[in-house]
């Protein structure tokens, strides 16, 4: 017992007693980095969905679908989202444990949008050949007809065509297209589908050299959901199988029938099979419907892609080539190798919102 007063007393008075919590700040920037990793787990799981939805086979899975069909803008945008992260990045070490993290995965998905751009092609047009065994193919979208006649049969005759492939085009103009294609000294048969007479847009219309030999309009293999594909066989057999192709397009009431179109339309691409049209799809929303590494549908490959031109935009028609999206498309099966292809800008401002696509493809050695 110590009485008041006691010289000890004065000892216990001026101790500083131990502190028994850490020290604020630490426990702080220890909160700021888990905030941090939230924020970052949450960002590279956008940026898996955004940049390889493949790896988690969502390239076809509603909302993820339309995101993906335009690389170019949304990587973009990622790229303004993130210079703009980096000013607080590089000024505050609070931020920069809450934001670093985020910061980076964004840059690696903004490296790797354009490191699969560039190795799908930023376009390089091939000029064709002069083989007389090459098949030259047009393909054009005419939203309804709106080119008219003399500008579609026109671009046919310049490019050598000798297949045109026309969705949403009714036969009333593909008939007129082939009488113009005539009287230049290219004749064709015109061959189209049509679901409803009142919508232009559910005519798809294929015009067929008869250089190419004779061809007749199967329909006993199905067709596509809502817009029409004409499916043209040679009648001796001699030739490949001309598919005009048309899936409805992916808005979020069409997905089941946009998925079905595009499985259906893997099936019907066989041996010795040439496939046009608008697929309403990018590369990527095709990736698992080939055969093999080498085809994208069924046993079908892009020309574009074959030729440094898979990232080249087709839709919509007027604004920069990189920033649209690639779906209107020729492919073919290994019979045939792609010796020219372009996608053609010159008739942006002919009516349609879509371009106009060139392939020339010659039977190729290891088909």
């Amino acid at each position: 017992m110590r009485l008041p007063g006691s010289p000890l007393d004065g000892d216990y008075a001026g101790a500083v007693m131990p502190s028994t919590s850490p020290p604020r700040r630490r426990s702080s920037i220890a909160g700021y980095r888990a905030a941090g990793l939230v924020l970052g787990l949450i960002a590279l799981a956008a940026a898996v969905v955004l940049g390889w939805p493949q790896l988690l086979d969502l390239q076809r899975a509603p909302l993820v679908a339309q995101a993906i069909s335009f690389r170019l803008p949304v990587a973009i945008g990622a790229t303004a989202i993130m210079l703009l992260l980096l000013i607080p990045v590089l000024a505050s070490r609070k931020a920069r444990a809450v934001l670093g993290m985020t910061t980076l995965v964004i840059a690696i998905f903004v490296a790797s949008t354009a490191a699969v751009l560039v190795d799908r092609g930023l376009g390089s047009p091939v000029a064709g050949s002069d083989s007389p065994e090459s098949i030259n193919i047009l393909s054009w979208n005419t939203r309804g007809d709106a080119p008219g006649s003399p500008s579609v049969a026109e671009l046919a005759v310049e490019v050598g065509a000798d297949v045109v492939v026309l969705p949403e085009t009714t036969e009333e103009l593909g008939v007129e297209i082939a009488a113009q294609m005539s009287e230049a000294g290219s004749p064709m048969w015109v061959h189209t589908h049509t679901v409803d007479e009142d919508y232009k847009a559910t005519s798809t219309t294929l015009l067929i050299s008869p250089d190419l030999g004779d061809y007749e309009v199967v329909t006993d293999r199905g067709d596509t959901s809502t817009l029409p594909t004409v499916i043209a066989v040679p009648v001796d057999g001699d030739g490949p199988t001309i598919i005009a192709a048309h899936p409805v397009s992916p808005t979020p009431g069409n997905m089941s029938a946009w998925n079905a179109d595009l499985e259906w339309l893997a099936q019907q691409c066989l041996s010795n099979t040439i496939m046009a049209g608008d697929f309403n799809s990018t590369l990527d929303h095709l990736s698992g419907l080939g055969v093999d590494d080498s085809s994208q549908l069924g046993a079908c490959a892009d020309a574009a892609l074959a030729t440094g031109n898979g990232s080249v935009g087709t839709w919509t028609a007027g604004v920069p080539p990189l920033l649209g999206a690639n779906i209107d498309r020729v492919m073919a099966t290994s019979e045939w190798s792609v010796t020219g292809f372009e996608v053609l800008l010159s008739r942006d401002m002919a009516g349609s919102d879509h371009r106009p696509v060139f392939a020339q493809l010659t039977p190729s050695s290891s088909g």
